[in-house]
């Protein structure tokens, strides 16, 4: 394949010849097409290194030639030239495996930034990282996740990454940016429920120096920092409406205003999103708008729970007590056939990020190099791997217990207090700090006698000490 020569398809001669004038100082030599008819023979003929077409054409829609290039010449990247605000076509053109587009009237600096990135990934440019996260697992889901990777990271078209909280949203939008053609720019993470709403528009797009109080200085926004690579939009679904309608913009004109501003300035990025949440539910309840859930949701991959391929839990586990041994020095502990065991039949509803946090755990708390099902410290009742979530249940009053002797320690007295939504991790800690702290104050501050009264090691113990800063 010849990177250097570019299949324009367009109807007026005046843009055909924008185009190569444009294109010209990259290089790029373009050869013309007026219609369907004459693309197909050119590219029977000669050997491209990208595409443009129009979507309109005397002979017919640029689409077909997209479907055709697609099913004939995969590894041609191709771009449309959809009319001003015709937002319908472009999302068609992608879904159907366009490279990306460009809106008339284009932006000449749009259209080099767009050539420019299509060039690289015709040319199969590649940089190496060594710090390039691993998917792991080898299961049908995994691999399928894996081949969708692949093929998306050859197109510029946006993606919802969807799926429960800790399947690995993030490290999937990271291997699809650093396997595209934008490997050697930015990738630029953000929470979007983490940014105070009234910071939203210029965390996002920068603000000038004196546009509010306290802007001593101009500022450089999100999409400023990703020009060139990949924004990813963490949690999506937390933007409050009038934010979705800014980013709406910014998607679709392809350029930003900072707060304080005059005018707009061109950007060439690529969007990624993901969230845990059903985006389709939140468009019909009106607390996310619908022409921006198309936008965002042009192709979605969806990243599978830890329930749907369990059998990939002891690669992962092997992968994460490797991972904890480098990271202490330590050698890694082996994984007893019980605590094997239980890890197999837990749902494991926080998914990746809860057996991460379990394994962790468990590591500082085993004895003897061998993690036992105890240092799991799992609920009594782990519920048994199934495909899909158990539903929920209504909790069943605990069983009255005797009363313990006069003076020994009742763990059962620690208030349960009602926990705030989203804490729940809080208000764990916070019985687990009260009931040491009773174990501590009824023995004196006896360690030793605390975690005997607890029924933990004394090493658990002073490992619960530093976790809740009680040392």
């Amino acid at each position: 394949m010849d990177a250097c020569n570019a299949l324009i398809v367009d109807d007026e001669a005046d843009i055909r010849e924008l185009i190569e004038m444009t294109l010209l100082p990259l290089g790029v030599t373009c050869h013309p097409a007026e219609n369907l008819g004459e693309a197909h023979a050119l590219l029977k003929h000669h050997p491209f290194g990208f595409c443009i077409t129009d979507l309109r054409l005397p002979d017919g829609s640029g689409l077909d030639l997209v479907a055709h290039i697609q099913k004939h010449h995969p590894n041609l990247p191709v771009a449309v030239i959809t009319a001003h605000g015709n937002v319908e076509s472009a999302v068609e053109a992608l879904k159907l495996g366009a490279f990306d587009f460009v809106s008339k009237p284009f932006e000449l600096a749009v259209l080099r930034n767009m050539v420019a990135t299509a060039l690289r990934l015709s040319r199969g440019e590649s940089h190496s990282d060594a710090n390039r996260p691993v998917l792991l697992g080898h299961s049908a889901e995994m691999e399928n996740v894996r081949q969708m990777i692949a093929k998306l990271a050859r197109s510029q078209a946006p993606i919802l990454i969807s799926g429960e909280s800790g399947t690995g949203k993030e490290m999937a939008a990271r291997l699809i940016h650093l396997s595209g053609p934008r490997a050697d720019k930015p990738f630029v993470p953000v929470n979007c429920g983490a940014i105070p709403e009234h910071l939203m528009e210029s965390e996002f797009f920068g603000y000038k120096k004196g546009s509010f109080t306290g802007a001593t200085q101009d500022k450089s926004g999100l999409f400023q920092a990703a020009q060139g690579g990949t924004l990813f939009l963490d949690e999506v679904a937390d933007l409050p409406i009038s934010m979705q309608v800014k980013l709406l913009r910014a998607i679709q004109e392809r350029a930003v205003r900072a707060v304080g501003a005059q005018t707009e300035v061109a950007t060439d990025v690529r969007i990624l999103s993901a969230t845990h949440k059903h985006l389709a539910t939140l468009v019909k309840q009106g607390a996310f708008r619908q022409d921006l859930f198309y936008r965002l949701n042009v192709i979605d991959l969806r990243m599978p729970s830890l329930r749907e391929h369990p059998r990939d839990i002891p690669e992962l586990v092997e992968a994460i007590l490797e991972r904890l041994s480098r990271q202490s020095g330590l050698p890694p502990p082996d994984l007893a056939p019980t605590a094997s065991a239980t890890l197999a039949t837990y749902a494991f509803p926080g998914n990746i990020r809860e057996l991460e946090n379990i394994l962790e755990r468990a590591f500082t708390l085993c004895e003897g190099g061998v993690i036992q099902a105890g240092d799991l410290l799992l609920p009594a009742e782990s519920t048994a791997v199934r495909p899909s979530p158990p539903p929920p249940r209504t909790p069943e009053p605990a069983p009255e217990r005797p009363q313990p002797p006069s003076g020994e320690f009742e763990p059962r007295t620690v208030p349960i207090l009602q926990p705030p939504p989203g804490n729940l991790e809080g208000y764990l800690e916070e019985i687990e700090r009260t009931a040491i702290m009773r174990a501590l104050e009824s023995t004196r501050y006896n360690k030793t006698a605390a975690a005997e009264k607890l029924g933990i090691s004394f090493r658990a113990l002073r490992y619960r000490l530093k976790k809740l800063g009680l040392e």
